[in-house]
């Protein structure tokens, strides 16, 4: 599992739209590459964090006749928008949305059975986080990976989670250490399925147990630059043969050392854990690309000189 901008979107329970309020999910040509979306997903303290970044916003009013909004329900209000956005963003991050996918408003706000005012705001946000390209013409492209990007997002996480597990490593309890045995169970049960999210899903209880001891603060950064990740670790694990016994290797290394207390060893796999996944999609869609924040933070952590 240079400046680096954070966007401290934290992974959690709670205030889920449930997903018996949105129509299933319908076939449209205006929509490329886009196959039905999984259910609506939306962090506890989300909510929070884009309300501060957008206190001041009040999405435009739907004027009365709006063409594609006739018929669909409007629940209304800004928190749509932000459950609207959180589905779009689970399905690029995911990969179900693809790079170079063209969403258009209309055919994306009959697919999720919503008006165009909360899908405007959404698109709005998703070119925020330079998740899409949106053009006047309420169409909006997907952004390919962006090398510098991936090389960033990894060089903090190597830092940050390097720091997290070096703190974690002096108070971790076993109740804590066997919930990382299962959460590694349920990724080997899963690695490769018809059910990745399954695979997500423990997967981020790995890596948030191993970490725990840190402040809120800390794992808010931690939380959002690991979401980030999952476009990435689906490339490596589509792209690179072998990865899923790699990391379930890793994964393994990591609950070792936590168990045997030996900081310097967690230290070292999880900031080699994590440079293989960068390096694995580096390679394969930008290897011209020198990975410099990714590789300086793995010689900082292992106390190698340049």
């Amino acid at each position: 599992m240079s400046t680096v901008g954070f966007m401290c979107r934290p992974a959690g329970a709670g205030e889920y739209s449930p997903a018996s309020a949105w129509p299933a999910a319908t076939s449209d040509p205006s929509v490329t590459s886009a196959r039905p979306g999984p259910s609506l997903h939306t962090q506890h303290d989300y909510t929070r964090h884009v309300n501060r970044r957008t206190d001041e916003v009040t999405p435009p009013r739907e004027a009365e006749g709006d063409e594609g909004d006739a018929g669909v329900p409007e629940v209304g209000g800004r928190r749509l928008a932000l459950d609207v956005h959180a589905r779009l963003r689970a399905m690029i991050l995911s990969g179900e949305l693809p790079p170079g996918s063209t969403l258009l408003q209309a055919g994306m706000a009959r697919r999720l059975g919503v008006s165009r005012t909360p899908m405007r705001e959404a698109f709005r946000l998703l070119q925020e986080e330079g998740l899409i390209d949106a053009r006047p013409d309420q169409r909006a492209r997907v952004r390919a990976v962006d090398p510098e990007d991936l090389d960033a997002v990894y060089g903090a996480r190597i830092m940050l989670e390097a720091l997290a597990v070096a703190t974690t490593v002096r108070t971790i309890g076993e109740d804590d250490l066997d919930r990382m045995d299962d959460a590694l169970r349920r990724m080997r049960e899963h690695a490769g399925d018809e059910r990745p999210d399954e695979w997500y899903a423990a997967h981020r209880e790995f890596h948030r147990t191993a970490t725990r001891a840190v402040g809120p603060y800390l794992h808010r950064m931690m939380d959002s630059l690991a979401e980030h990740s999952e476009r990435y670790i689906r490339l490596a694990q589509l792209g690179v043969p072998g990865a899923w016994a790699r990391a379930h290797q890793e994964h393994e290394a990591l609950l070792t050392a936590l168990r045997a207390r030996d900081e310097a060893k967690a230290r070292q796999v999880v900031a080699r854990h994590l440079a293989r996944t960068a390096l694995s999609v580096m390679a394969d869609v930008a290897p011209e690309h020198e990975p410099t924040a990714t590789r300086s933070a793995l010689r900082i952590v292992a106390g190698e000189r340049d």
